[in-house]
Formats: C-alpha cells, structure tokens, sequence
C-alpha cells in the first residue's frame, strides 16, 4: 500500500484475510468479463472490517490498467472529494473517472457509453427510487450501473442504511440483481478498531436496545463515560493534539436555543459540521475540532479516538434497562420521508436511527469516549462503567 492509502486507512499492510478476498474478487472479474452477461461482486461486511481498503487495492489494479473502461462512483460528497485525492496520489490513474452516481449514469446514458468495470463504495448510499430534485431521473441506481458495466463491484453494508430513499435491505438487493449473475465476498473480520469481538458487540447490543452491561475491558481500546459533555471535549482536544483526527460527533434532535442549532450540554456548545466545496474532507480540516461531525461527514472515514455525545432521540427505560429509541425527538427529518413502493414503520425508522448511532460509534480506532443528553442514560452509563 502506498503511504496515501495508509494515511486514509489507518493501516499499515492488507491482512491475509483481505488479500484472500482481493485474490477472490480477481477471479471473479475475469470469469464475468469473458463471459456474456453482465455481473455484480458484492463485498458485504459491518462497519471497520476494511471493505473500502480492499476496494481500493482492485480499483488501483484495473482502474490503472489502460486495457480496461472503468469508473469508482461513491454517492457520499466528503468520500468523494477524499477518493478524488488518493486517485491524484496513484501514478497512471485517471482522477476524472471517480465520479458521484448520478453523473456518471446520467453522462453515460447520454453519451452512449459503456464500462468494463464501475467499482462502488458505500453502495447503501445508491439511490433506490428516483430523486428528480438531485438531478436522478431514474428508478434505482443499481439496475443503471449493471446497465452500463460488464462488471459492477459494489460494497455494501445494510447496518449503514438510514434514509428512505437510500434504503436498502437483501431483498431489494437481489431483487435489482434479478437475473444477473453475483457473487458475494463475506468480509467478517473488524480491522478499524483495536476493539475486542465483545466490545464491539457490546456497541451492537446497545443500539439494539438490549440490556446494558458494563463495557468489556479486554482489549486497548479506550473507553470512557463522562458525565459532561464539556469534560469529554476536553479529552478530544487532548488527544487530537496528541495523535491527531480526534473528533466530537453526535447524533440529531438537540433544541434550538435562542435560534442557534448547535450541539448544547452542559458546558459544551459548537456547531454542527459544515459543507464545504474546499477538497480536503471534513474530518481532516484543521477547524473541524471545534465543530461537531455527522453521518452526512463521517460515514467510511476513519478517526483514532471519537467522542460521542448520544443525543435526545435516545432514552432509557429502567424497566428493560434497555437504552431506548425515541424517533420524534430526531430532528433531521429526511430520514422520514415517505416512498410510494415502501411503507415503513415504526420499528424500521428506529432502525434508521439506531444505525447512525452504530456507525458513529465506530469510527475511532483506538478509542470510543461517550455521554448522553438524557440524564437517566447518561446515569446509568456512569453507573455500570465507573472506573
């Protein structure tokens, strides 16, 4: 891996089990482009099990080979500006063929052009339905894409899936796949976090609304439970000062007060994080410290230590003892929004909420600090990890 690849991944070498899987996919795309019908590779795995690493070392081996067509699409905006850096970073690679979706299947459609390869990260982020606002006219970016190539390799990870017109599940999947030919590359292994097995499914657990139990302390990640905010900040700061790409992060639904919208507890007060056309993504902005990350900047990134702050659209129940998920105190509505060919319910926007909550919580490497905006969840968050 070059010294770019290992900056953005926080890793130093490929596993036996990645290469394994690289070795795999290989196979898989010389079988599907000799033969006669187009193809689909999934990569599936949980957040911090390397799928986009293992992406990237298939997109640096054909997408700098001048004997293929091929494109990587990824339908996240801070993904995209990052991806278009490594490719500036990959001698013989072609910047312009890192594409968001709807450019691409829009600029192929119209110009009539077809790919040997289009490789998709976060492929949960493709649109399901039509998006005519974002400029999609079409019915689901998938079938577009599997139009267009003679092999589509897509990552997916359907724990990551919270917003409706993005919404994917397994059967949606294989119901777009239909006819064509797929394969499936399990990946199953956690390489994001020095965290034990146990203490990742401990962070399962709780967006899972199971029983709460004190956190496994059977590893080195670090995991801390503040009672304010404020303190927890404090502990960032320290660490990004001293290993860097340290971040506060948070989940929606926190009041406005006195017609700000930021993130308030406690002593704590910043700003929600911000678009910005600058190239350099969000979590590696110098000024992204004093500003509070999302899905919308955090999703597919890496950070070494995260602190999260739970907010309102979170409870506890002490008769379950059970962290609970309360969906009309999230505040960012487009997660609701309604699709004629799916009724959701209740149950699945939870899930919607739970799965942000997940995805946030796994983002640091070496450490998880957290607190909660409820005080009865942030009580008994205390309670059973006092140190």
């Amino acid at each position: 891996m070059n010294e770019i690849l290992k900056e953005q991944f926080f890793v130093e070498d490929l596993a036996d089990d990645q290469k394994n899987v690289i070795n795999n996919i290989n196979g898989y795309i010389k079988q599907s482009l000799n033969g006669s019908k187009h193809s689909v590779a999934i990569i599936e795995g949980a957040a911090g099990t390397g799928k986009s690493v293992v992406l990237m070392e298939l997109v640096r081996k054909y997408m700098t080979d001048k004997h293929y067509k091929t494109a990587l699409v990824v339908n996240h905006p801070e993904l995209y500006k990052a991806y278009r850096d490594l490719g500036e970073s990959i001698p013989n690679m072609k910047v312009n063929s890192i594409r968001r979706p709807t450019s691409l299947i829009n600029d192929a459609q119209k110009n009539h052009k077809k790919y040997d390869i289009i490789f998709v990260d976060e492929a949960h982020l493709l649109y399901s339905k039509s998006e005519p606002y974002a400029h999609y006219r079409g019915q689901n970016q998938l079938t577009d894409l599997m139009d267009l190539a003679k092999v589509v390799v897509a990552v997916y990870d359907f724990e990551q899936v919270f917003q409706s017109k993005m919404y994917w599940d397994k059967d949606l999947l294989f119901k777009t796949i239909g006819q064509h030919p797929y394969e499936v590359f399990s990946m199953n292994f956690q390489y994001r976090m020095v965290a034990s097995d146990e203490q990742v499914q401990w962070m399962d657990d709780l967006t899972a609304e199971q029983p709460i139990k004190p956190f496994p302390t059977n590893s080195d990640f670090e995991f801390e439970v503040f009672d304010k905010a404020g303190k927890m900040f404090e502990a960032i700061k320290k660490r990004n000062k001293e290993v860097g790409m340290s971040r506060m992060v948070a989940t929606s639904g926190f009041p406005r007060i006195d017609g700000r919208h930021n993130v308030e507890m406690d002593t704590f007060n910043l700003p929600w994080d911000e678009w910005d056309p600058q190239r350099t993504h969000w979590a590696k902005r110098e000024g992204s410290i004093t500003q509070v990350g999302t899905i919308y900047t955090l999703q597919g990134f890496d950070l070494n230590y995260v602190g999260m702050v739970i907010g309102p659209s979170f409870g506890y129940d002490p008769k379950t003892d059970t962290m609970t998920i309360i969906p009309e105190k999230y505040s960012h509505k487009e997660i609701f929004k309604k699709r004629k060919d799916i009724k959701f319910t209740q149950e699945e926007y939870k899930v919607f909420i739970a799965n942000v909550l997940n995805v946030l919580m796994k983002r640091g490497k070496y450490g998880l600090y957290l607190t909660a905006y409820d005080p009865a969840l942030r009580k008994r968050l205390l309670e059973l990890n006092q140190n």
